[in-house]
């Protein structure tokens, strides 16, 4: 046996790349358990995490709680040289549970009880649920919180997979009344603030509230919004619960929680605050299908994924994290769940770990270590096939490790000088009232991280109550909700910045500024709009831009402004009208541009803020961390990555073949 590894809270602070992989011992029989560990370690792992979905394990019925097994399989994975995560298994409650307070459970939007058989079958309103959790996570905490071999904990597992933040159930209604009443006051103010006096909707208590949903037409969207705000409080306090009561027993580990891609449900950034580390899992495959991209852009990176969803959301959980990000869960091929199951390009599991490096992961963990013969995921592939032979995903991630030891250690994501702003009350304001089934706030943002991409920029994702100290550039394509407070900060900071259609276009409690849009933002832009219009996708405007004509589509502004005019609509309906209006600090872009519009005034934007940008780069993406430059080749044919002539390269070289990696410092 090896020697007991004691833990030490600066081992978090990674010199360099770890790998880990998330493994079920549960799930395999005991006299696996060691082989399995000593392989782990063979490969280079560094950390394994287990027991997000084990309660049935630890406490076959009430207050029966068998540790046994869990400790045996910590010890063996510790003394083989791994550091453990230990997930809170509150993810996947007993059916011993639910059978003894059924209201645990959660209630879709048409009323239908979800019942237990899979996981996630659990309200964040319900009272029974919460004290249930909260003596599980502390009984854990307690046996584990100074266990030498658990270096890290993980609370629950993805939030807000499949459709389980809102819950439309009694316990749901009885804890957003009181809600709304500390958020409100008094009943008067929430009947202004939902614009009741329509359609007679008043309220005369908050006892009378009910969910929006299961109504004969659409809510109110205040109301709608009001019950998403409330839905996300829930997951926080929820989250906050677990948190405090690890750090109570688990002194000096870190806490974590492993977030989903294209999933807004929730407010991240607050989530984020109880947490120590972000992390979240990367499914680019599936990503791929159910994104933005038309179906020729889905054929051409099939086995790729998108070149920017992923990296957009390393970015966006590095700002949830303040700066501290983990990949919990990396598809390591196919898996099981999307609508279609491509496998990845041969050298993709390798690519996405050096991006997911690039853009400030500290460690990457790889979902699983052994498929599974059985139950739901049998297809979902893993590092090892089911009878423990290594697939596609073992060597590269074997490839990995040999690349990692040529690298300088000690490498940090610096900050950006391009700030992009996601706002949730924004996205959540666009979803109660999309005047348009074509526009879509979270493909209008990765629209223009793309864009930004293109031209090799390092982003930065920032909310509203982040510094931009520091930025030259600050993009907001959806800021709907304009806060008073950021602009201010935004306008005495030296960031240029480009608004996109709607920005400032509703106040907190989703009505029209009575200044007219774009509300807060006239700090920065002397502009009203007196019209919107959502677009069909058959119909195409034309805007004029310098000297070239541009295609445009989904939404159109009408702006009056003092300000001057950048670009204009050159069609037959309000030919001459202003498309894009700027001053020497802000512009305000009046529709939703794609394609080579929207790579024209992106890389205008960033010519005026004075950052330096390359040549659209196609398909190939670059990213820096610390003195280490890297590229990413997504494209079917080779190229040349920008490096200067006195290059060194680490890894790859200068003409990169497809789906190749380059790393270099200069």
């Amino acid at each position: 046996m090896i020697a007991p590894i004691p833990f030490q809270p600066d081992q978090m602070q990674s010199d360099r790349l770890e790998l880990g992989v998330c493994y079920y011992p549960e799930q395999w029989p005991r006299e696996k358990w060691q082989d399995d560990a000593r392989r782990m370690k063979e490969l280079g792992l560094s950390w394994v995490r287990v027991g997000e979905f084990a309660w049935a394990h630890m406490e076959p019925r009430p207050g029966d709680l068998r540790w046994e097994w869990l400790d045996e399989a910590i010890d063996v994975l510790g003394r083989a040289g791994l550091k453990v995560i230990l997930g809170t298994p509150t993810a996947a409650p007993p059916k011993w549970l639910v059978d003894l307070y059924p209201d645990i459970l959660p209630v879709d939007a048409k009323g239908t009880v979800r019942k237990f058989g899979a996981r996630r079958h659990y309200c964040f309103s319900s009272r029974h649920y919460r004290q249930e959790a909260a003596r599980i996570v502390e009984a854990m905490a307690k046996r584990y919180g100074t266990h030498p071999f658990v270096h890290a904990w993980q609370i629950d597992n993805e939030y807000g997979d499949h459709d389980t933040v809102y819950s439309y159930s009694k316990e749901a209604e009885r804890a957003f009344r009181p809600w709304l009443a500390e958020r409100y006051g008094t009943i008067d103010a929430l009947n202004a603030a939902w614009g009741t006096n329509f359609w007679s909707m008043r309220y005369g208590a908050f006892e009378e509230i009910e969910l929006p949903n299961n109504l004969v037409e659409e809510p109110s969207p205040t109301h709608l919004v009001d019950f998403i705000r409330f839905s996300s409080d829930q997951v926080k306090s929820f989250n906050s619960m677990q948190a405090d009561l690890l750090r109570g027993h688990a002194p000096g580990r870190p806490v974590t929680h492993n977030f989903m891609s294209n999933n807004f449900d929730f407010d991240h950034y607050e989530v984020g605050a109880d947490i120590d580390i972000a992390s979240w899992d990367v499914y680019p495959m599936g990503g791929l299908l159910n994104g933005r991209l038309s179906d020729d852009n889905k054929a051409r990176y099939l086995r790729t994924g998108d070149p920017d969803q992923t990296a957009f959301y390393h970015d966006l959980y590095r700002a949830v994290g303040r700066g501290r990000v983990w990949v919990m869960e990396q598809q390591p091929g196919p898996v099981n769940w999307a609508s279609h199951n491509q496998a990845p390009a041969d050298g993709m599991v390798r690519l996405w770990t050096w991006l997911a490096y690039a853009h400030g992961a500290d460690m990457v963990s790889y979902f699983r270590w052994r498929q599974i013969h059985y139950a739901q995921e049998q297809f979902h592939s893993a590092l090892l096939l089911p009878n423990g032979e290594p697939d596609q995903g073992y060597q590269e991630v074997a490839q990995v490790i040999a690349e990692i030891a040529r690298l300088p250690a000690g490498a940090r994501r610096e900050k950006a000088k391009v700030a992009l702003v996601v706002d949730y009350p924004s996205r959540w304001a666009s979803r109660a009232l999309p005047q348009g089934c074509s526009y879509d706030a979270t493909a209008i943002g990765l629209d223009w991280y793309a864009a930004l991409s293109r031209y090799g920029i390092d982003v930065d994702i920032v909310g509203q109550h982040c510094d931009l100290d520091g930025y030259a550039a600050v993009f907001a394509p959806d800021l709907l909700i304009a806060d008073a407070v950021f602009v201010e900060r935004l306008a005495q900071c030296g960031a240029k910045a480009l608004f996109g259609p709607r920005s400032g276009s509703k106040t907190p409690n989703l009505q029209i500024p009575t200044s007219l849009p774009p509300g807060p933002l006239n700090a920065l832009l002397d502009m009203q709009v007196v019209r919107v219009e959502s677009l069909p996708e058959f119909h195409i405007e034309s805007v004029l831009h310098g000297n070239e004509t541009y295609p445009a589509s989904v939404w159109r502004e009408t702006i009056r402004t003092s300000e001057p005019v950048l670009a204009s609509f050159s069609g037959e309906y309000r030919a001459g009208a202003p498309a894009l209006v700027g001053n020497d600090k802000a512009r305000y872009l009046a529709v939703v541009a794609q394609g080579d519009l929207l790579m024209k005034v992106i890389g205008d934007t960033l010519d005026w803020a004075g950052v330096e940008r390359q040549p659209d780069l196609g398909d190939l993406r670059v990213s820096r961390r610390g003195p280490l430059h890297f590229a990413f080749n997504f494209g079917k044919v080779s190229a040349e990555v920008p490096a200067a002539a006195e290059a060194v390269f680490h890894v790859g070289e200068r003409i990169l073949t497809p789906v190749g990696v380059a790393v270099w410092t200069e």
